[in-house]
C-alpha cells in the first residue's frame, strides 16, 4: 500500500559494523556516570559468534549492550522508528530494521548472514518493547524457535536499574547510581543442539523475568526528585478505589483520581501509599496487573471495543509522512485503521491472531499526544487517537489478552 513512496529495503543485507570504539565510548561513560556494576557469568571461552538477548527499559540498554560486549562486533535488529533521522549512522554500525510485531521473511537471512558470514554477535531485545512498568513482557516462543535454528550459544543480558532511572512514562532522567548488568551464558553451542524448542524457551522466559521496583526496594535506591510521579498516570489509568477509568492525573509526587480525589504519594523508594492510610497497592507492577486483569474480563465476556478518530503518520522509510484524520477500531478481531489519504480510501487490518503485542508511545515526539504503532511488513502507521477518554496502556493490555484468548481457544481443539 502507498508504493509511491520510498519504503526502507529489509532485504538489504548489513553492514559490517564499525565506529566501535566511538559506540564503545558512549557506553563507558554512562558506566561511569551511573558507576554501573557489571559481571559475567559462564562466559569464559565463549566467542561470536552467538546470539545476545537482553531486556528492555530504556535508551541506556542499547549504549551498555557496546559497553560490555567490545571487542566483539555486534548486530543489532532495531525497530523503523530508530532509524529516524540517522538511518545512515545505524547502518554504518551494523543495525538491523526491523518492523515490530511482523514477521518478517528477510530477517532469518540477515541474522544467518551476522552469525555465519560475518562471525560476529547477533543482538535483539526480544521483548520487543521498553517495559511499561518496569517488569518483563511478553517473549514469544518464535525466540527459541530462532535460537534452536542457528544452534550458536545463547547468551543473555539482564540490567537493572534502567527504568528507574529514566522509565518509559517520564522519559526525564533520574541520574541513578548503582545500575547493574549481568552477561551470562545461559546454553553453549553444544547444549542447544541437544535440547528441545520448549526448552530453550523455558530458560529464555526463567531468565526474563525482573523487577525493577523491587530491585530497587532491595537496593534502597532513593529518587529525591519533587517530580518523580508526573507521568505514571499514563500507566496506573484505572482508579482501584472507584473503579473509573481515564482520570489518573499526576503532579510533584503525587497520584490522583480525578472521579474520586483519593490521593496516593510516589515515595522516593518508588512505593504507592495511599493519603487516606487504605493503600490497594503499594506495588506498582501489581496495579497493572490488576489492570490487566480488569481488561481480561471485558475481553472474555466480549464487551471490550474502542473507536477513536485519529490523526495517523506514516513511517515508510525514515521520515514521517503526514495522513491526517482517519478512524482506528480495535476489537476482538484486531485492529482497522481506516481513512483517505491523497483523495484515495484506505484500510489497514491487523487480525488479532497475528498480534501477540503491539508498540505504544507516550506524548510521542510532543506531537499530538500518546499513539499506538501499527506495523505491516512494509510500513509503519503512528496512529493518535483524540477521543479525551482513553489509555494507550489499555489498548496494549487488550492486545495482549486477546491474543492469549485465541491462543487458548486454538490448543484446546
Amino acid at each position: 500500500m502507498f508504493d509511491n513512496y520510498e519504503k526502507f529495503d529489509m532485504k538489504a543485507n548489513p553492514k559490517n559494523p564499525g565506529l566501535v570504539g566511538l559506540t564503545t565510548l558512549v557506553g563507558a561513560l554512562e558506566v561511569w556516570k551511573h558507576k554501573a556494576k557489571i559481571s559475567k557469568v559462564n562466559m569464559k571461552g565463549i566467542k561470536s559468534p552467538y546470539i545476545l538477548l537482553a531486556n528492555h527499559n530504556a535508551f541506556l540498554d542499547i549504549q551498555m549492550l557496546r559497553y560490555i560486549t567490545f571487542p566483539h562486533k555486534m548486530s543489532y535488529i532495531v525497530a523503523i522508528d530508530g532509524f529516524l533521522g540517522r538511518k545512515k549512522f545505524l547502518e554504518s554500525i551494523g543495525c538491523i530494521c526491523k518492523r515490530k510485531f511482523t514477521t518478517d521473511p528477510y530477517l532469518v537471512q540477515h541474522i544467518d548472514y551476522v552469525l555465519n558470514k560475518q562471525h560476529h554477535i547477533l543482538a535483539m531485545f526480544p521483548e520487543a518493547r521498553y517495559s511499561l512498568c518496569g517488569t518483563n513482557a511478553i517473549i514469544p516462543t518464535s525466540v527459541a524457535r530462532l535460537v534452536k535454528h542457528f544452534k550458536v550459544p545463547l547468551v543473555i543480558l539482564k540490567m537493572k536499574g534502567h527504568h528507574i532511572n529514566s522509565p518509559f512514562w517520564n522519559l526525564r532522567m533520574r541520574k541513578i547510581k548503582g545500575i547493574e548488568a549481568e552477561l551470562k551464558c545461559v546454553a553453549t553451542k553444544e547444549e542447544i543442539e541437544e535440547m528441545s524448542i520448549e526448552e530453550i524457551d523455558e530458560i529464555i522466559q526463567h531468565e526474563f523475568i525482573y523487577d525493577e521496583y523491587e530491585w530497587q526496594k532491595k537496593n534502597n535506591i532513593k529518587v529525591k526528585f519533587p517530580w518523580r510521579a508526573e507521568g505514571l498516570h499514563k500507566v496506573l489509568y484505572k482508579c482501584p478505589h472507584c473503579g473509573k477509568e481515564y482520570q489518573m492525573s499526576t503532579s510533584g509526587s503525587t497520584l490522583k483520581c480525578n472521579a474520586c480525589n483519593k490521593e496516593w504519594e510516589y515515595t522516593e523508594l518508588g512505593e504507592l501509599v495511599a493519603i487516606d492510610d487504605n493503600t490497594e497497592f503499594s506495588h506498582i507492577p501489581d496495579w497493572y496487573e490488576w489492570e490487566r486483569s480488569e481488561v481480561a474480563k471485558e475481553v472474555r465476556n466480549g464487551t471490550y471495543y474502542f473507536e477513536s478518530p485519529v490523526h495517523v503518520d506514516m513511517l515508510p522509510l525514515d521520515k514521517f509522512i503526514p495522513m491526517g484524520k482517519g478512524k482506528l477500531i480495535h476489537s476482538l478481531d484486531g485492529f482497522k485503521l481506516t481513512g483517505n489519504f491523497e483523495g484515495k480510501d484506505y484500510e489497514i487490518d491487523i487480525p488479532a491472531s497475528k498480534t501477540y503485542g503491539v508498540h505504544i508511545e507516550y506524548e510521542y515526539l510532543g506531537k499530538f499526544g500518546d499513539c499506538v504503532d501499527l506495523n505491516t511488513i512494509d510500513n509503519t502507521y503512528y496512529v493518535y487517537p483524540e477521543r479525551p477518554d482513553f489509555s494507550v496502556t489499555k489498548i496494549s493490555l487488550a492486545t495482549e489478552e486477546i491474543y492469549k484468548l485465541i491462543q487458548e481457544k486454538r490448543d484446546s481443539k
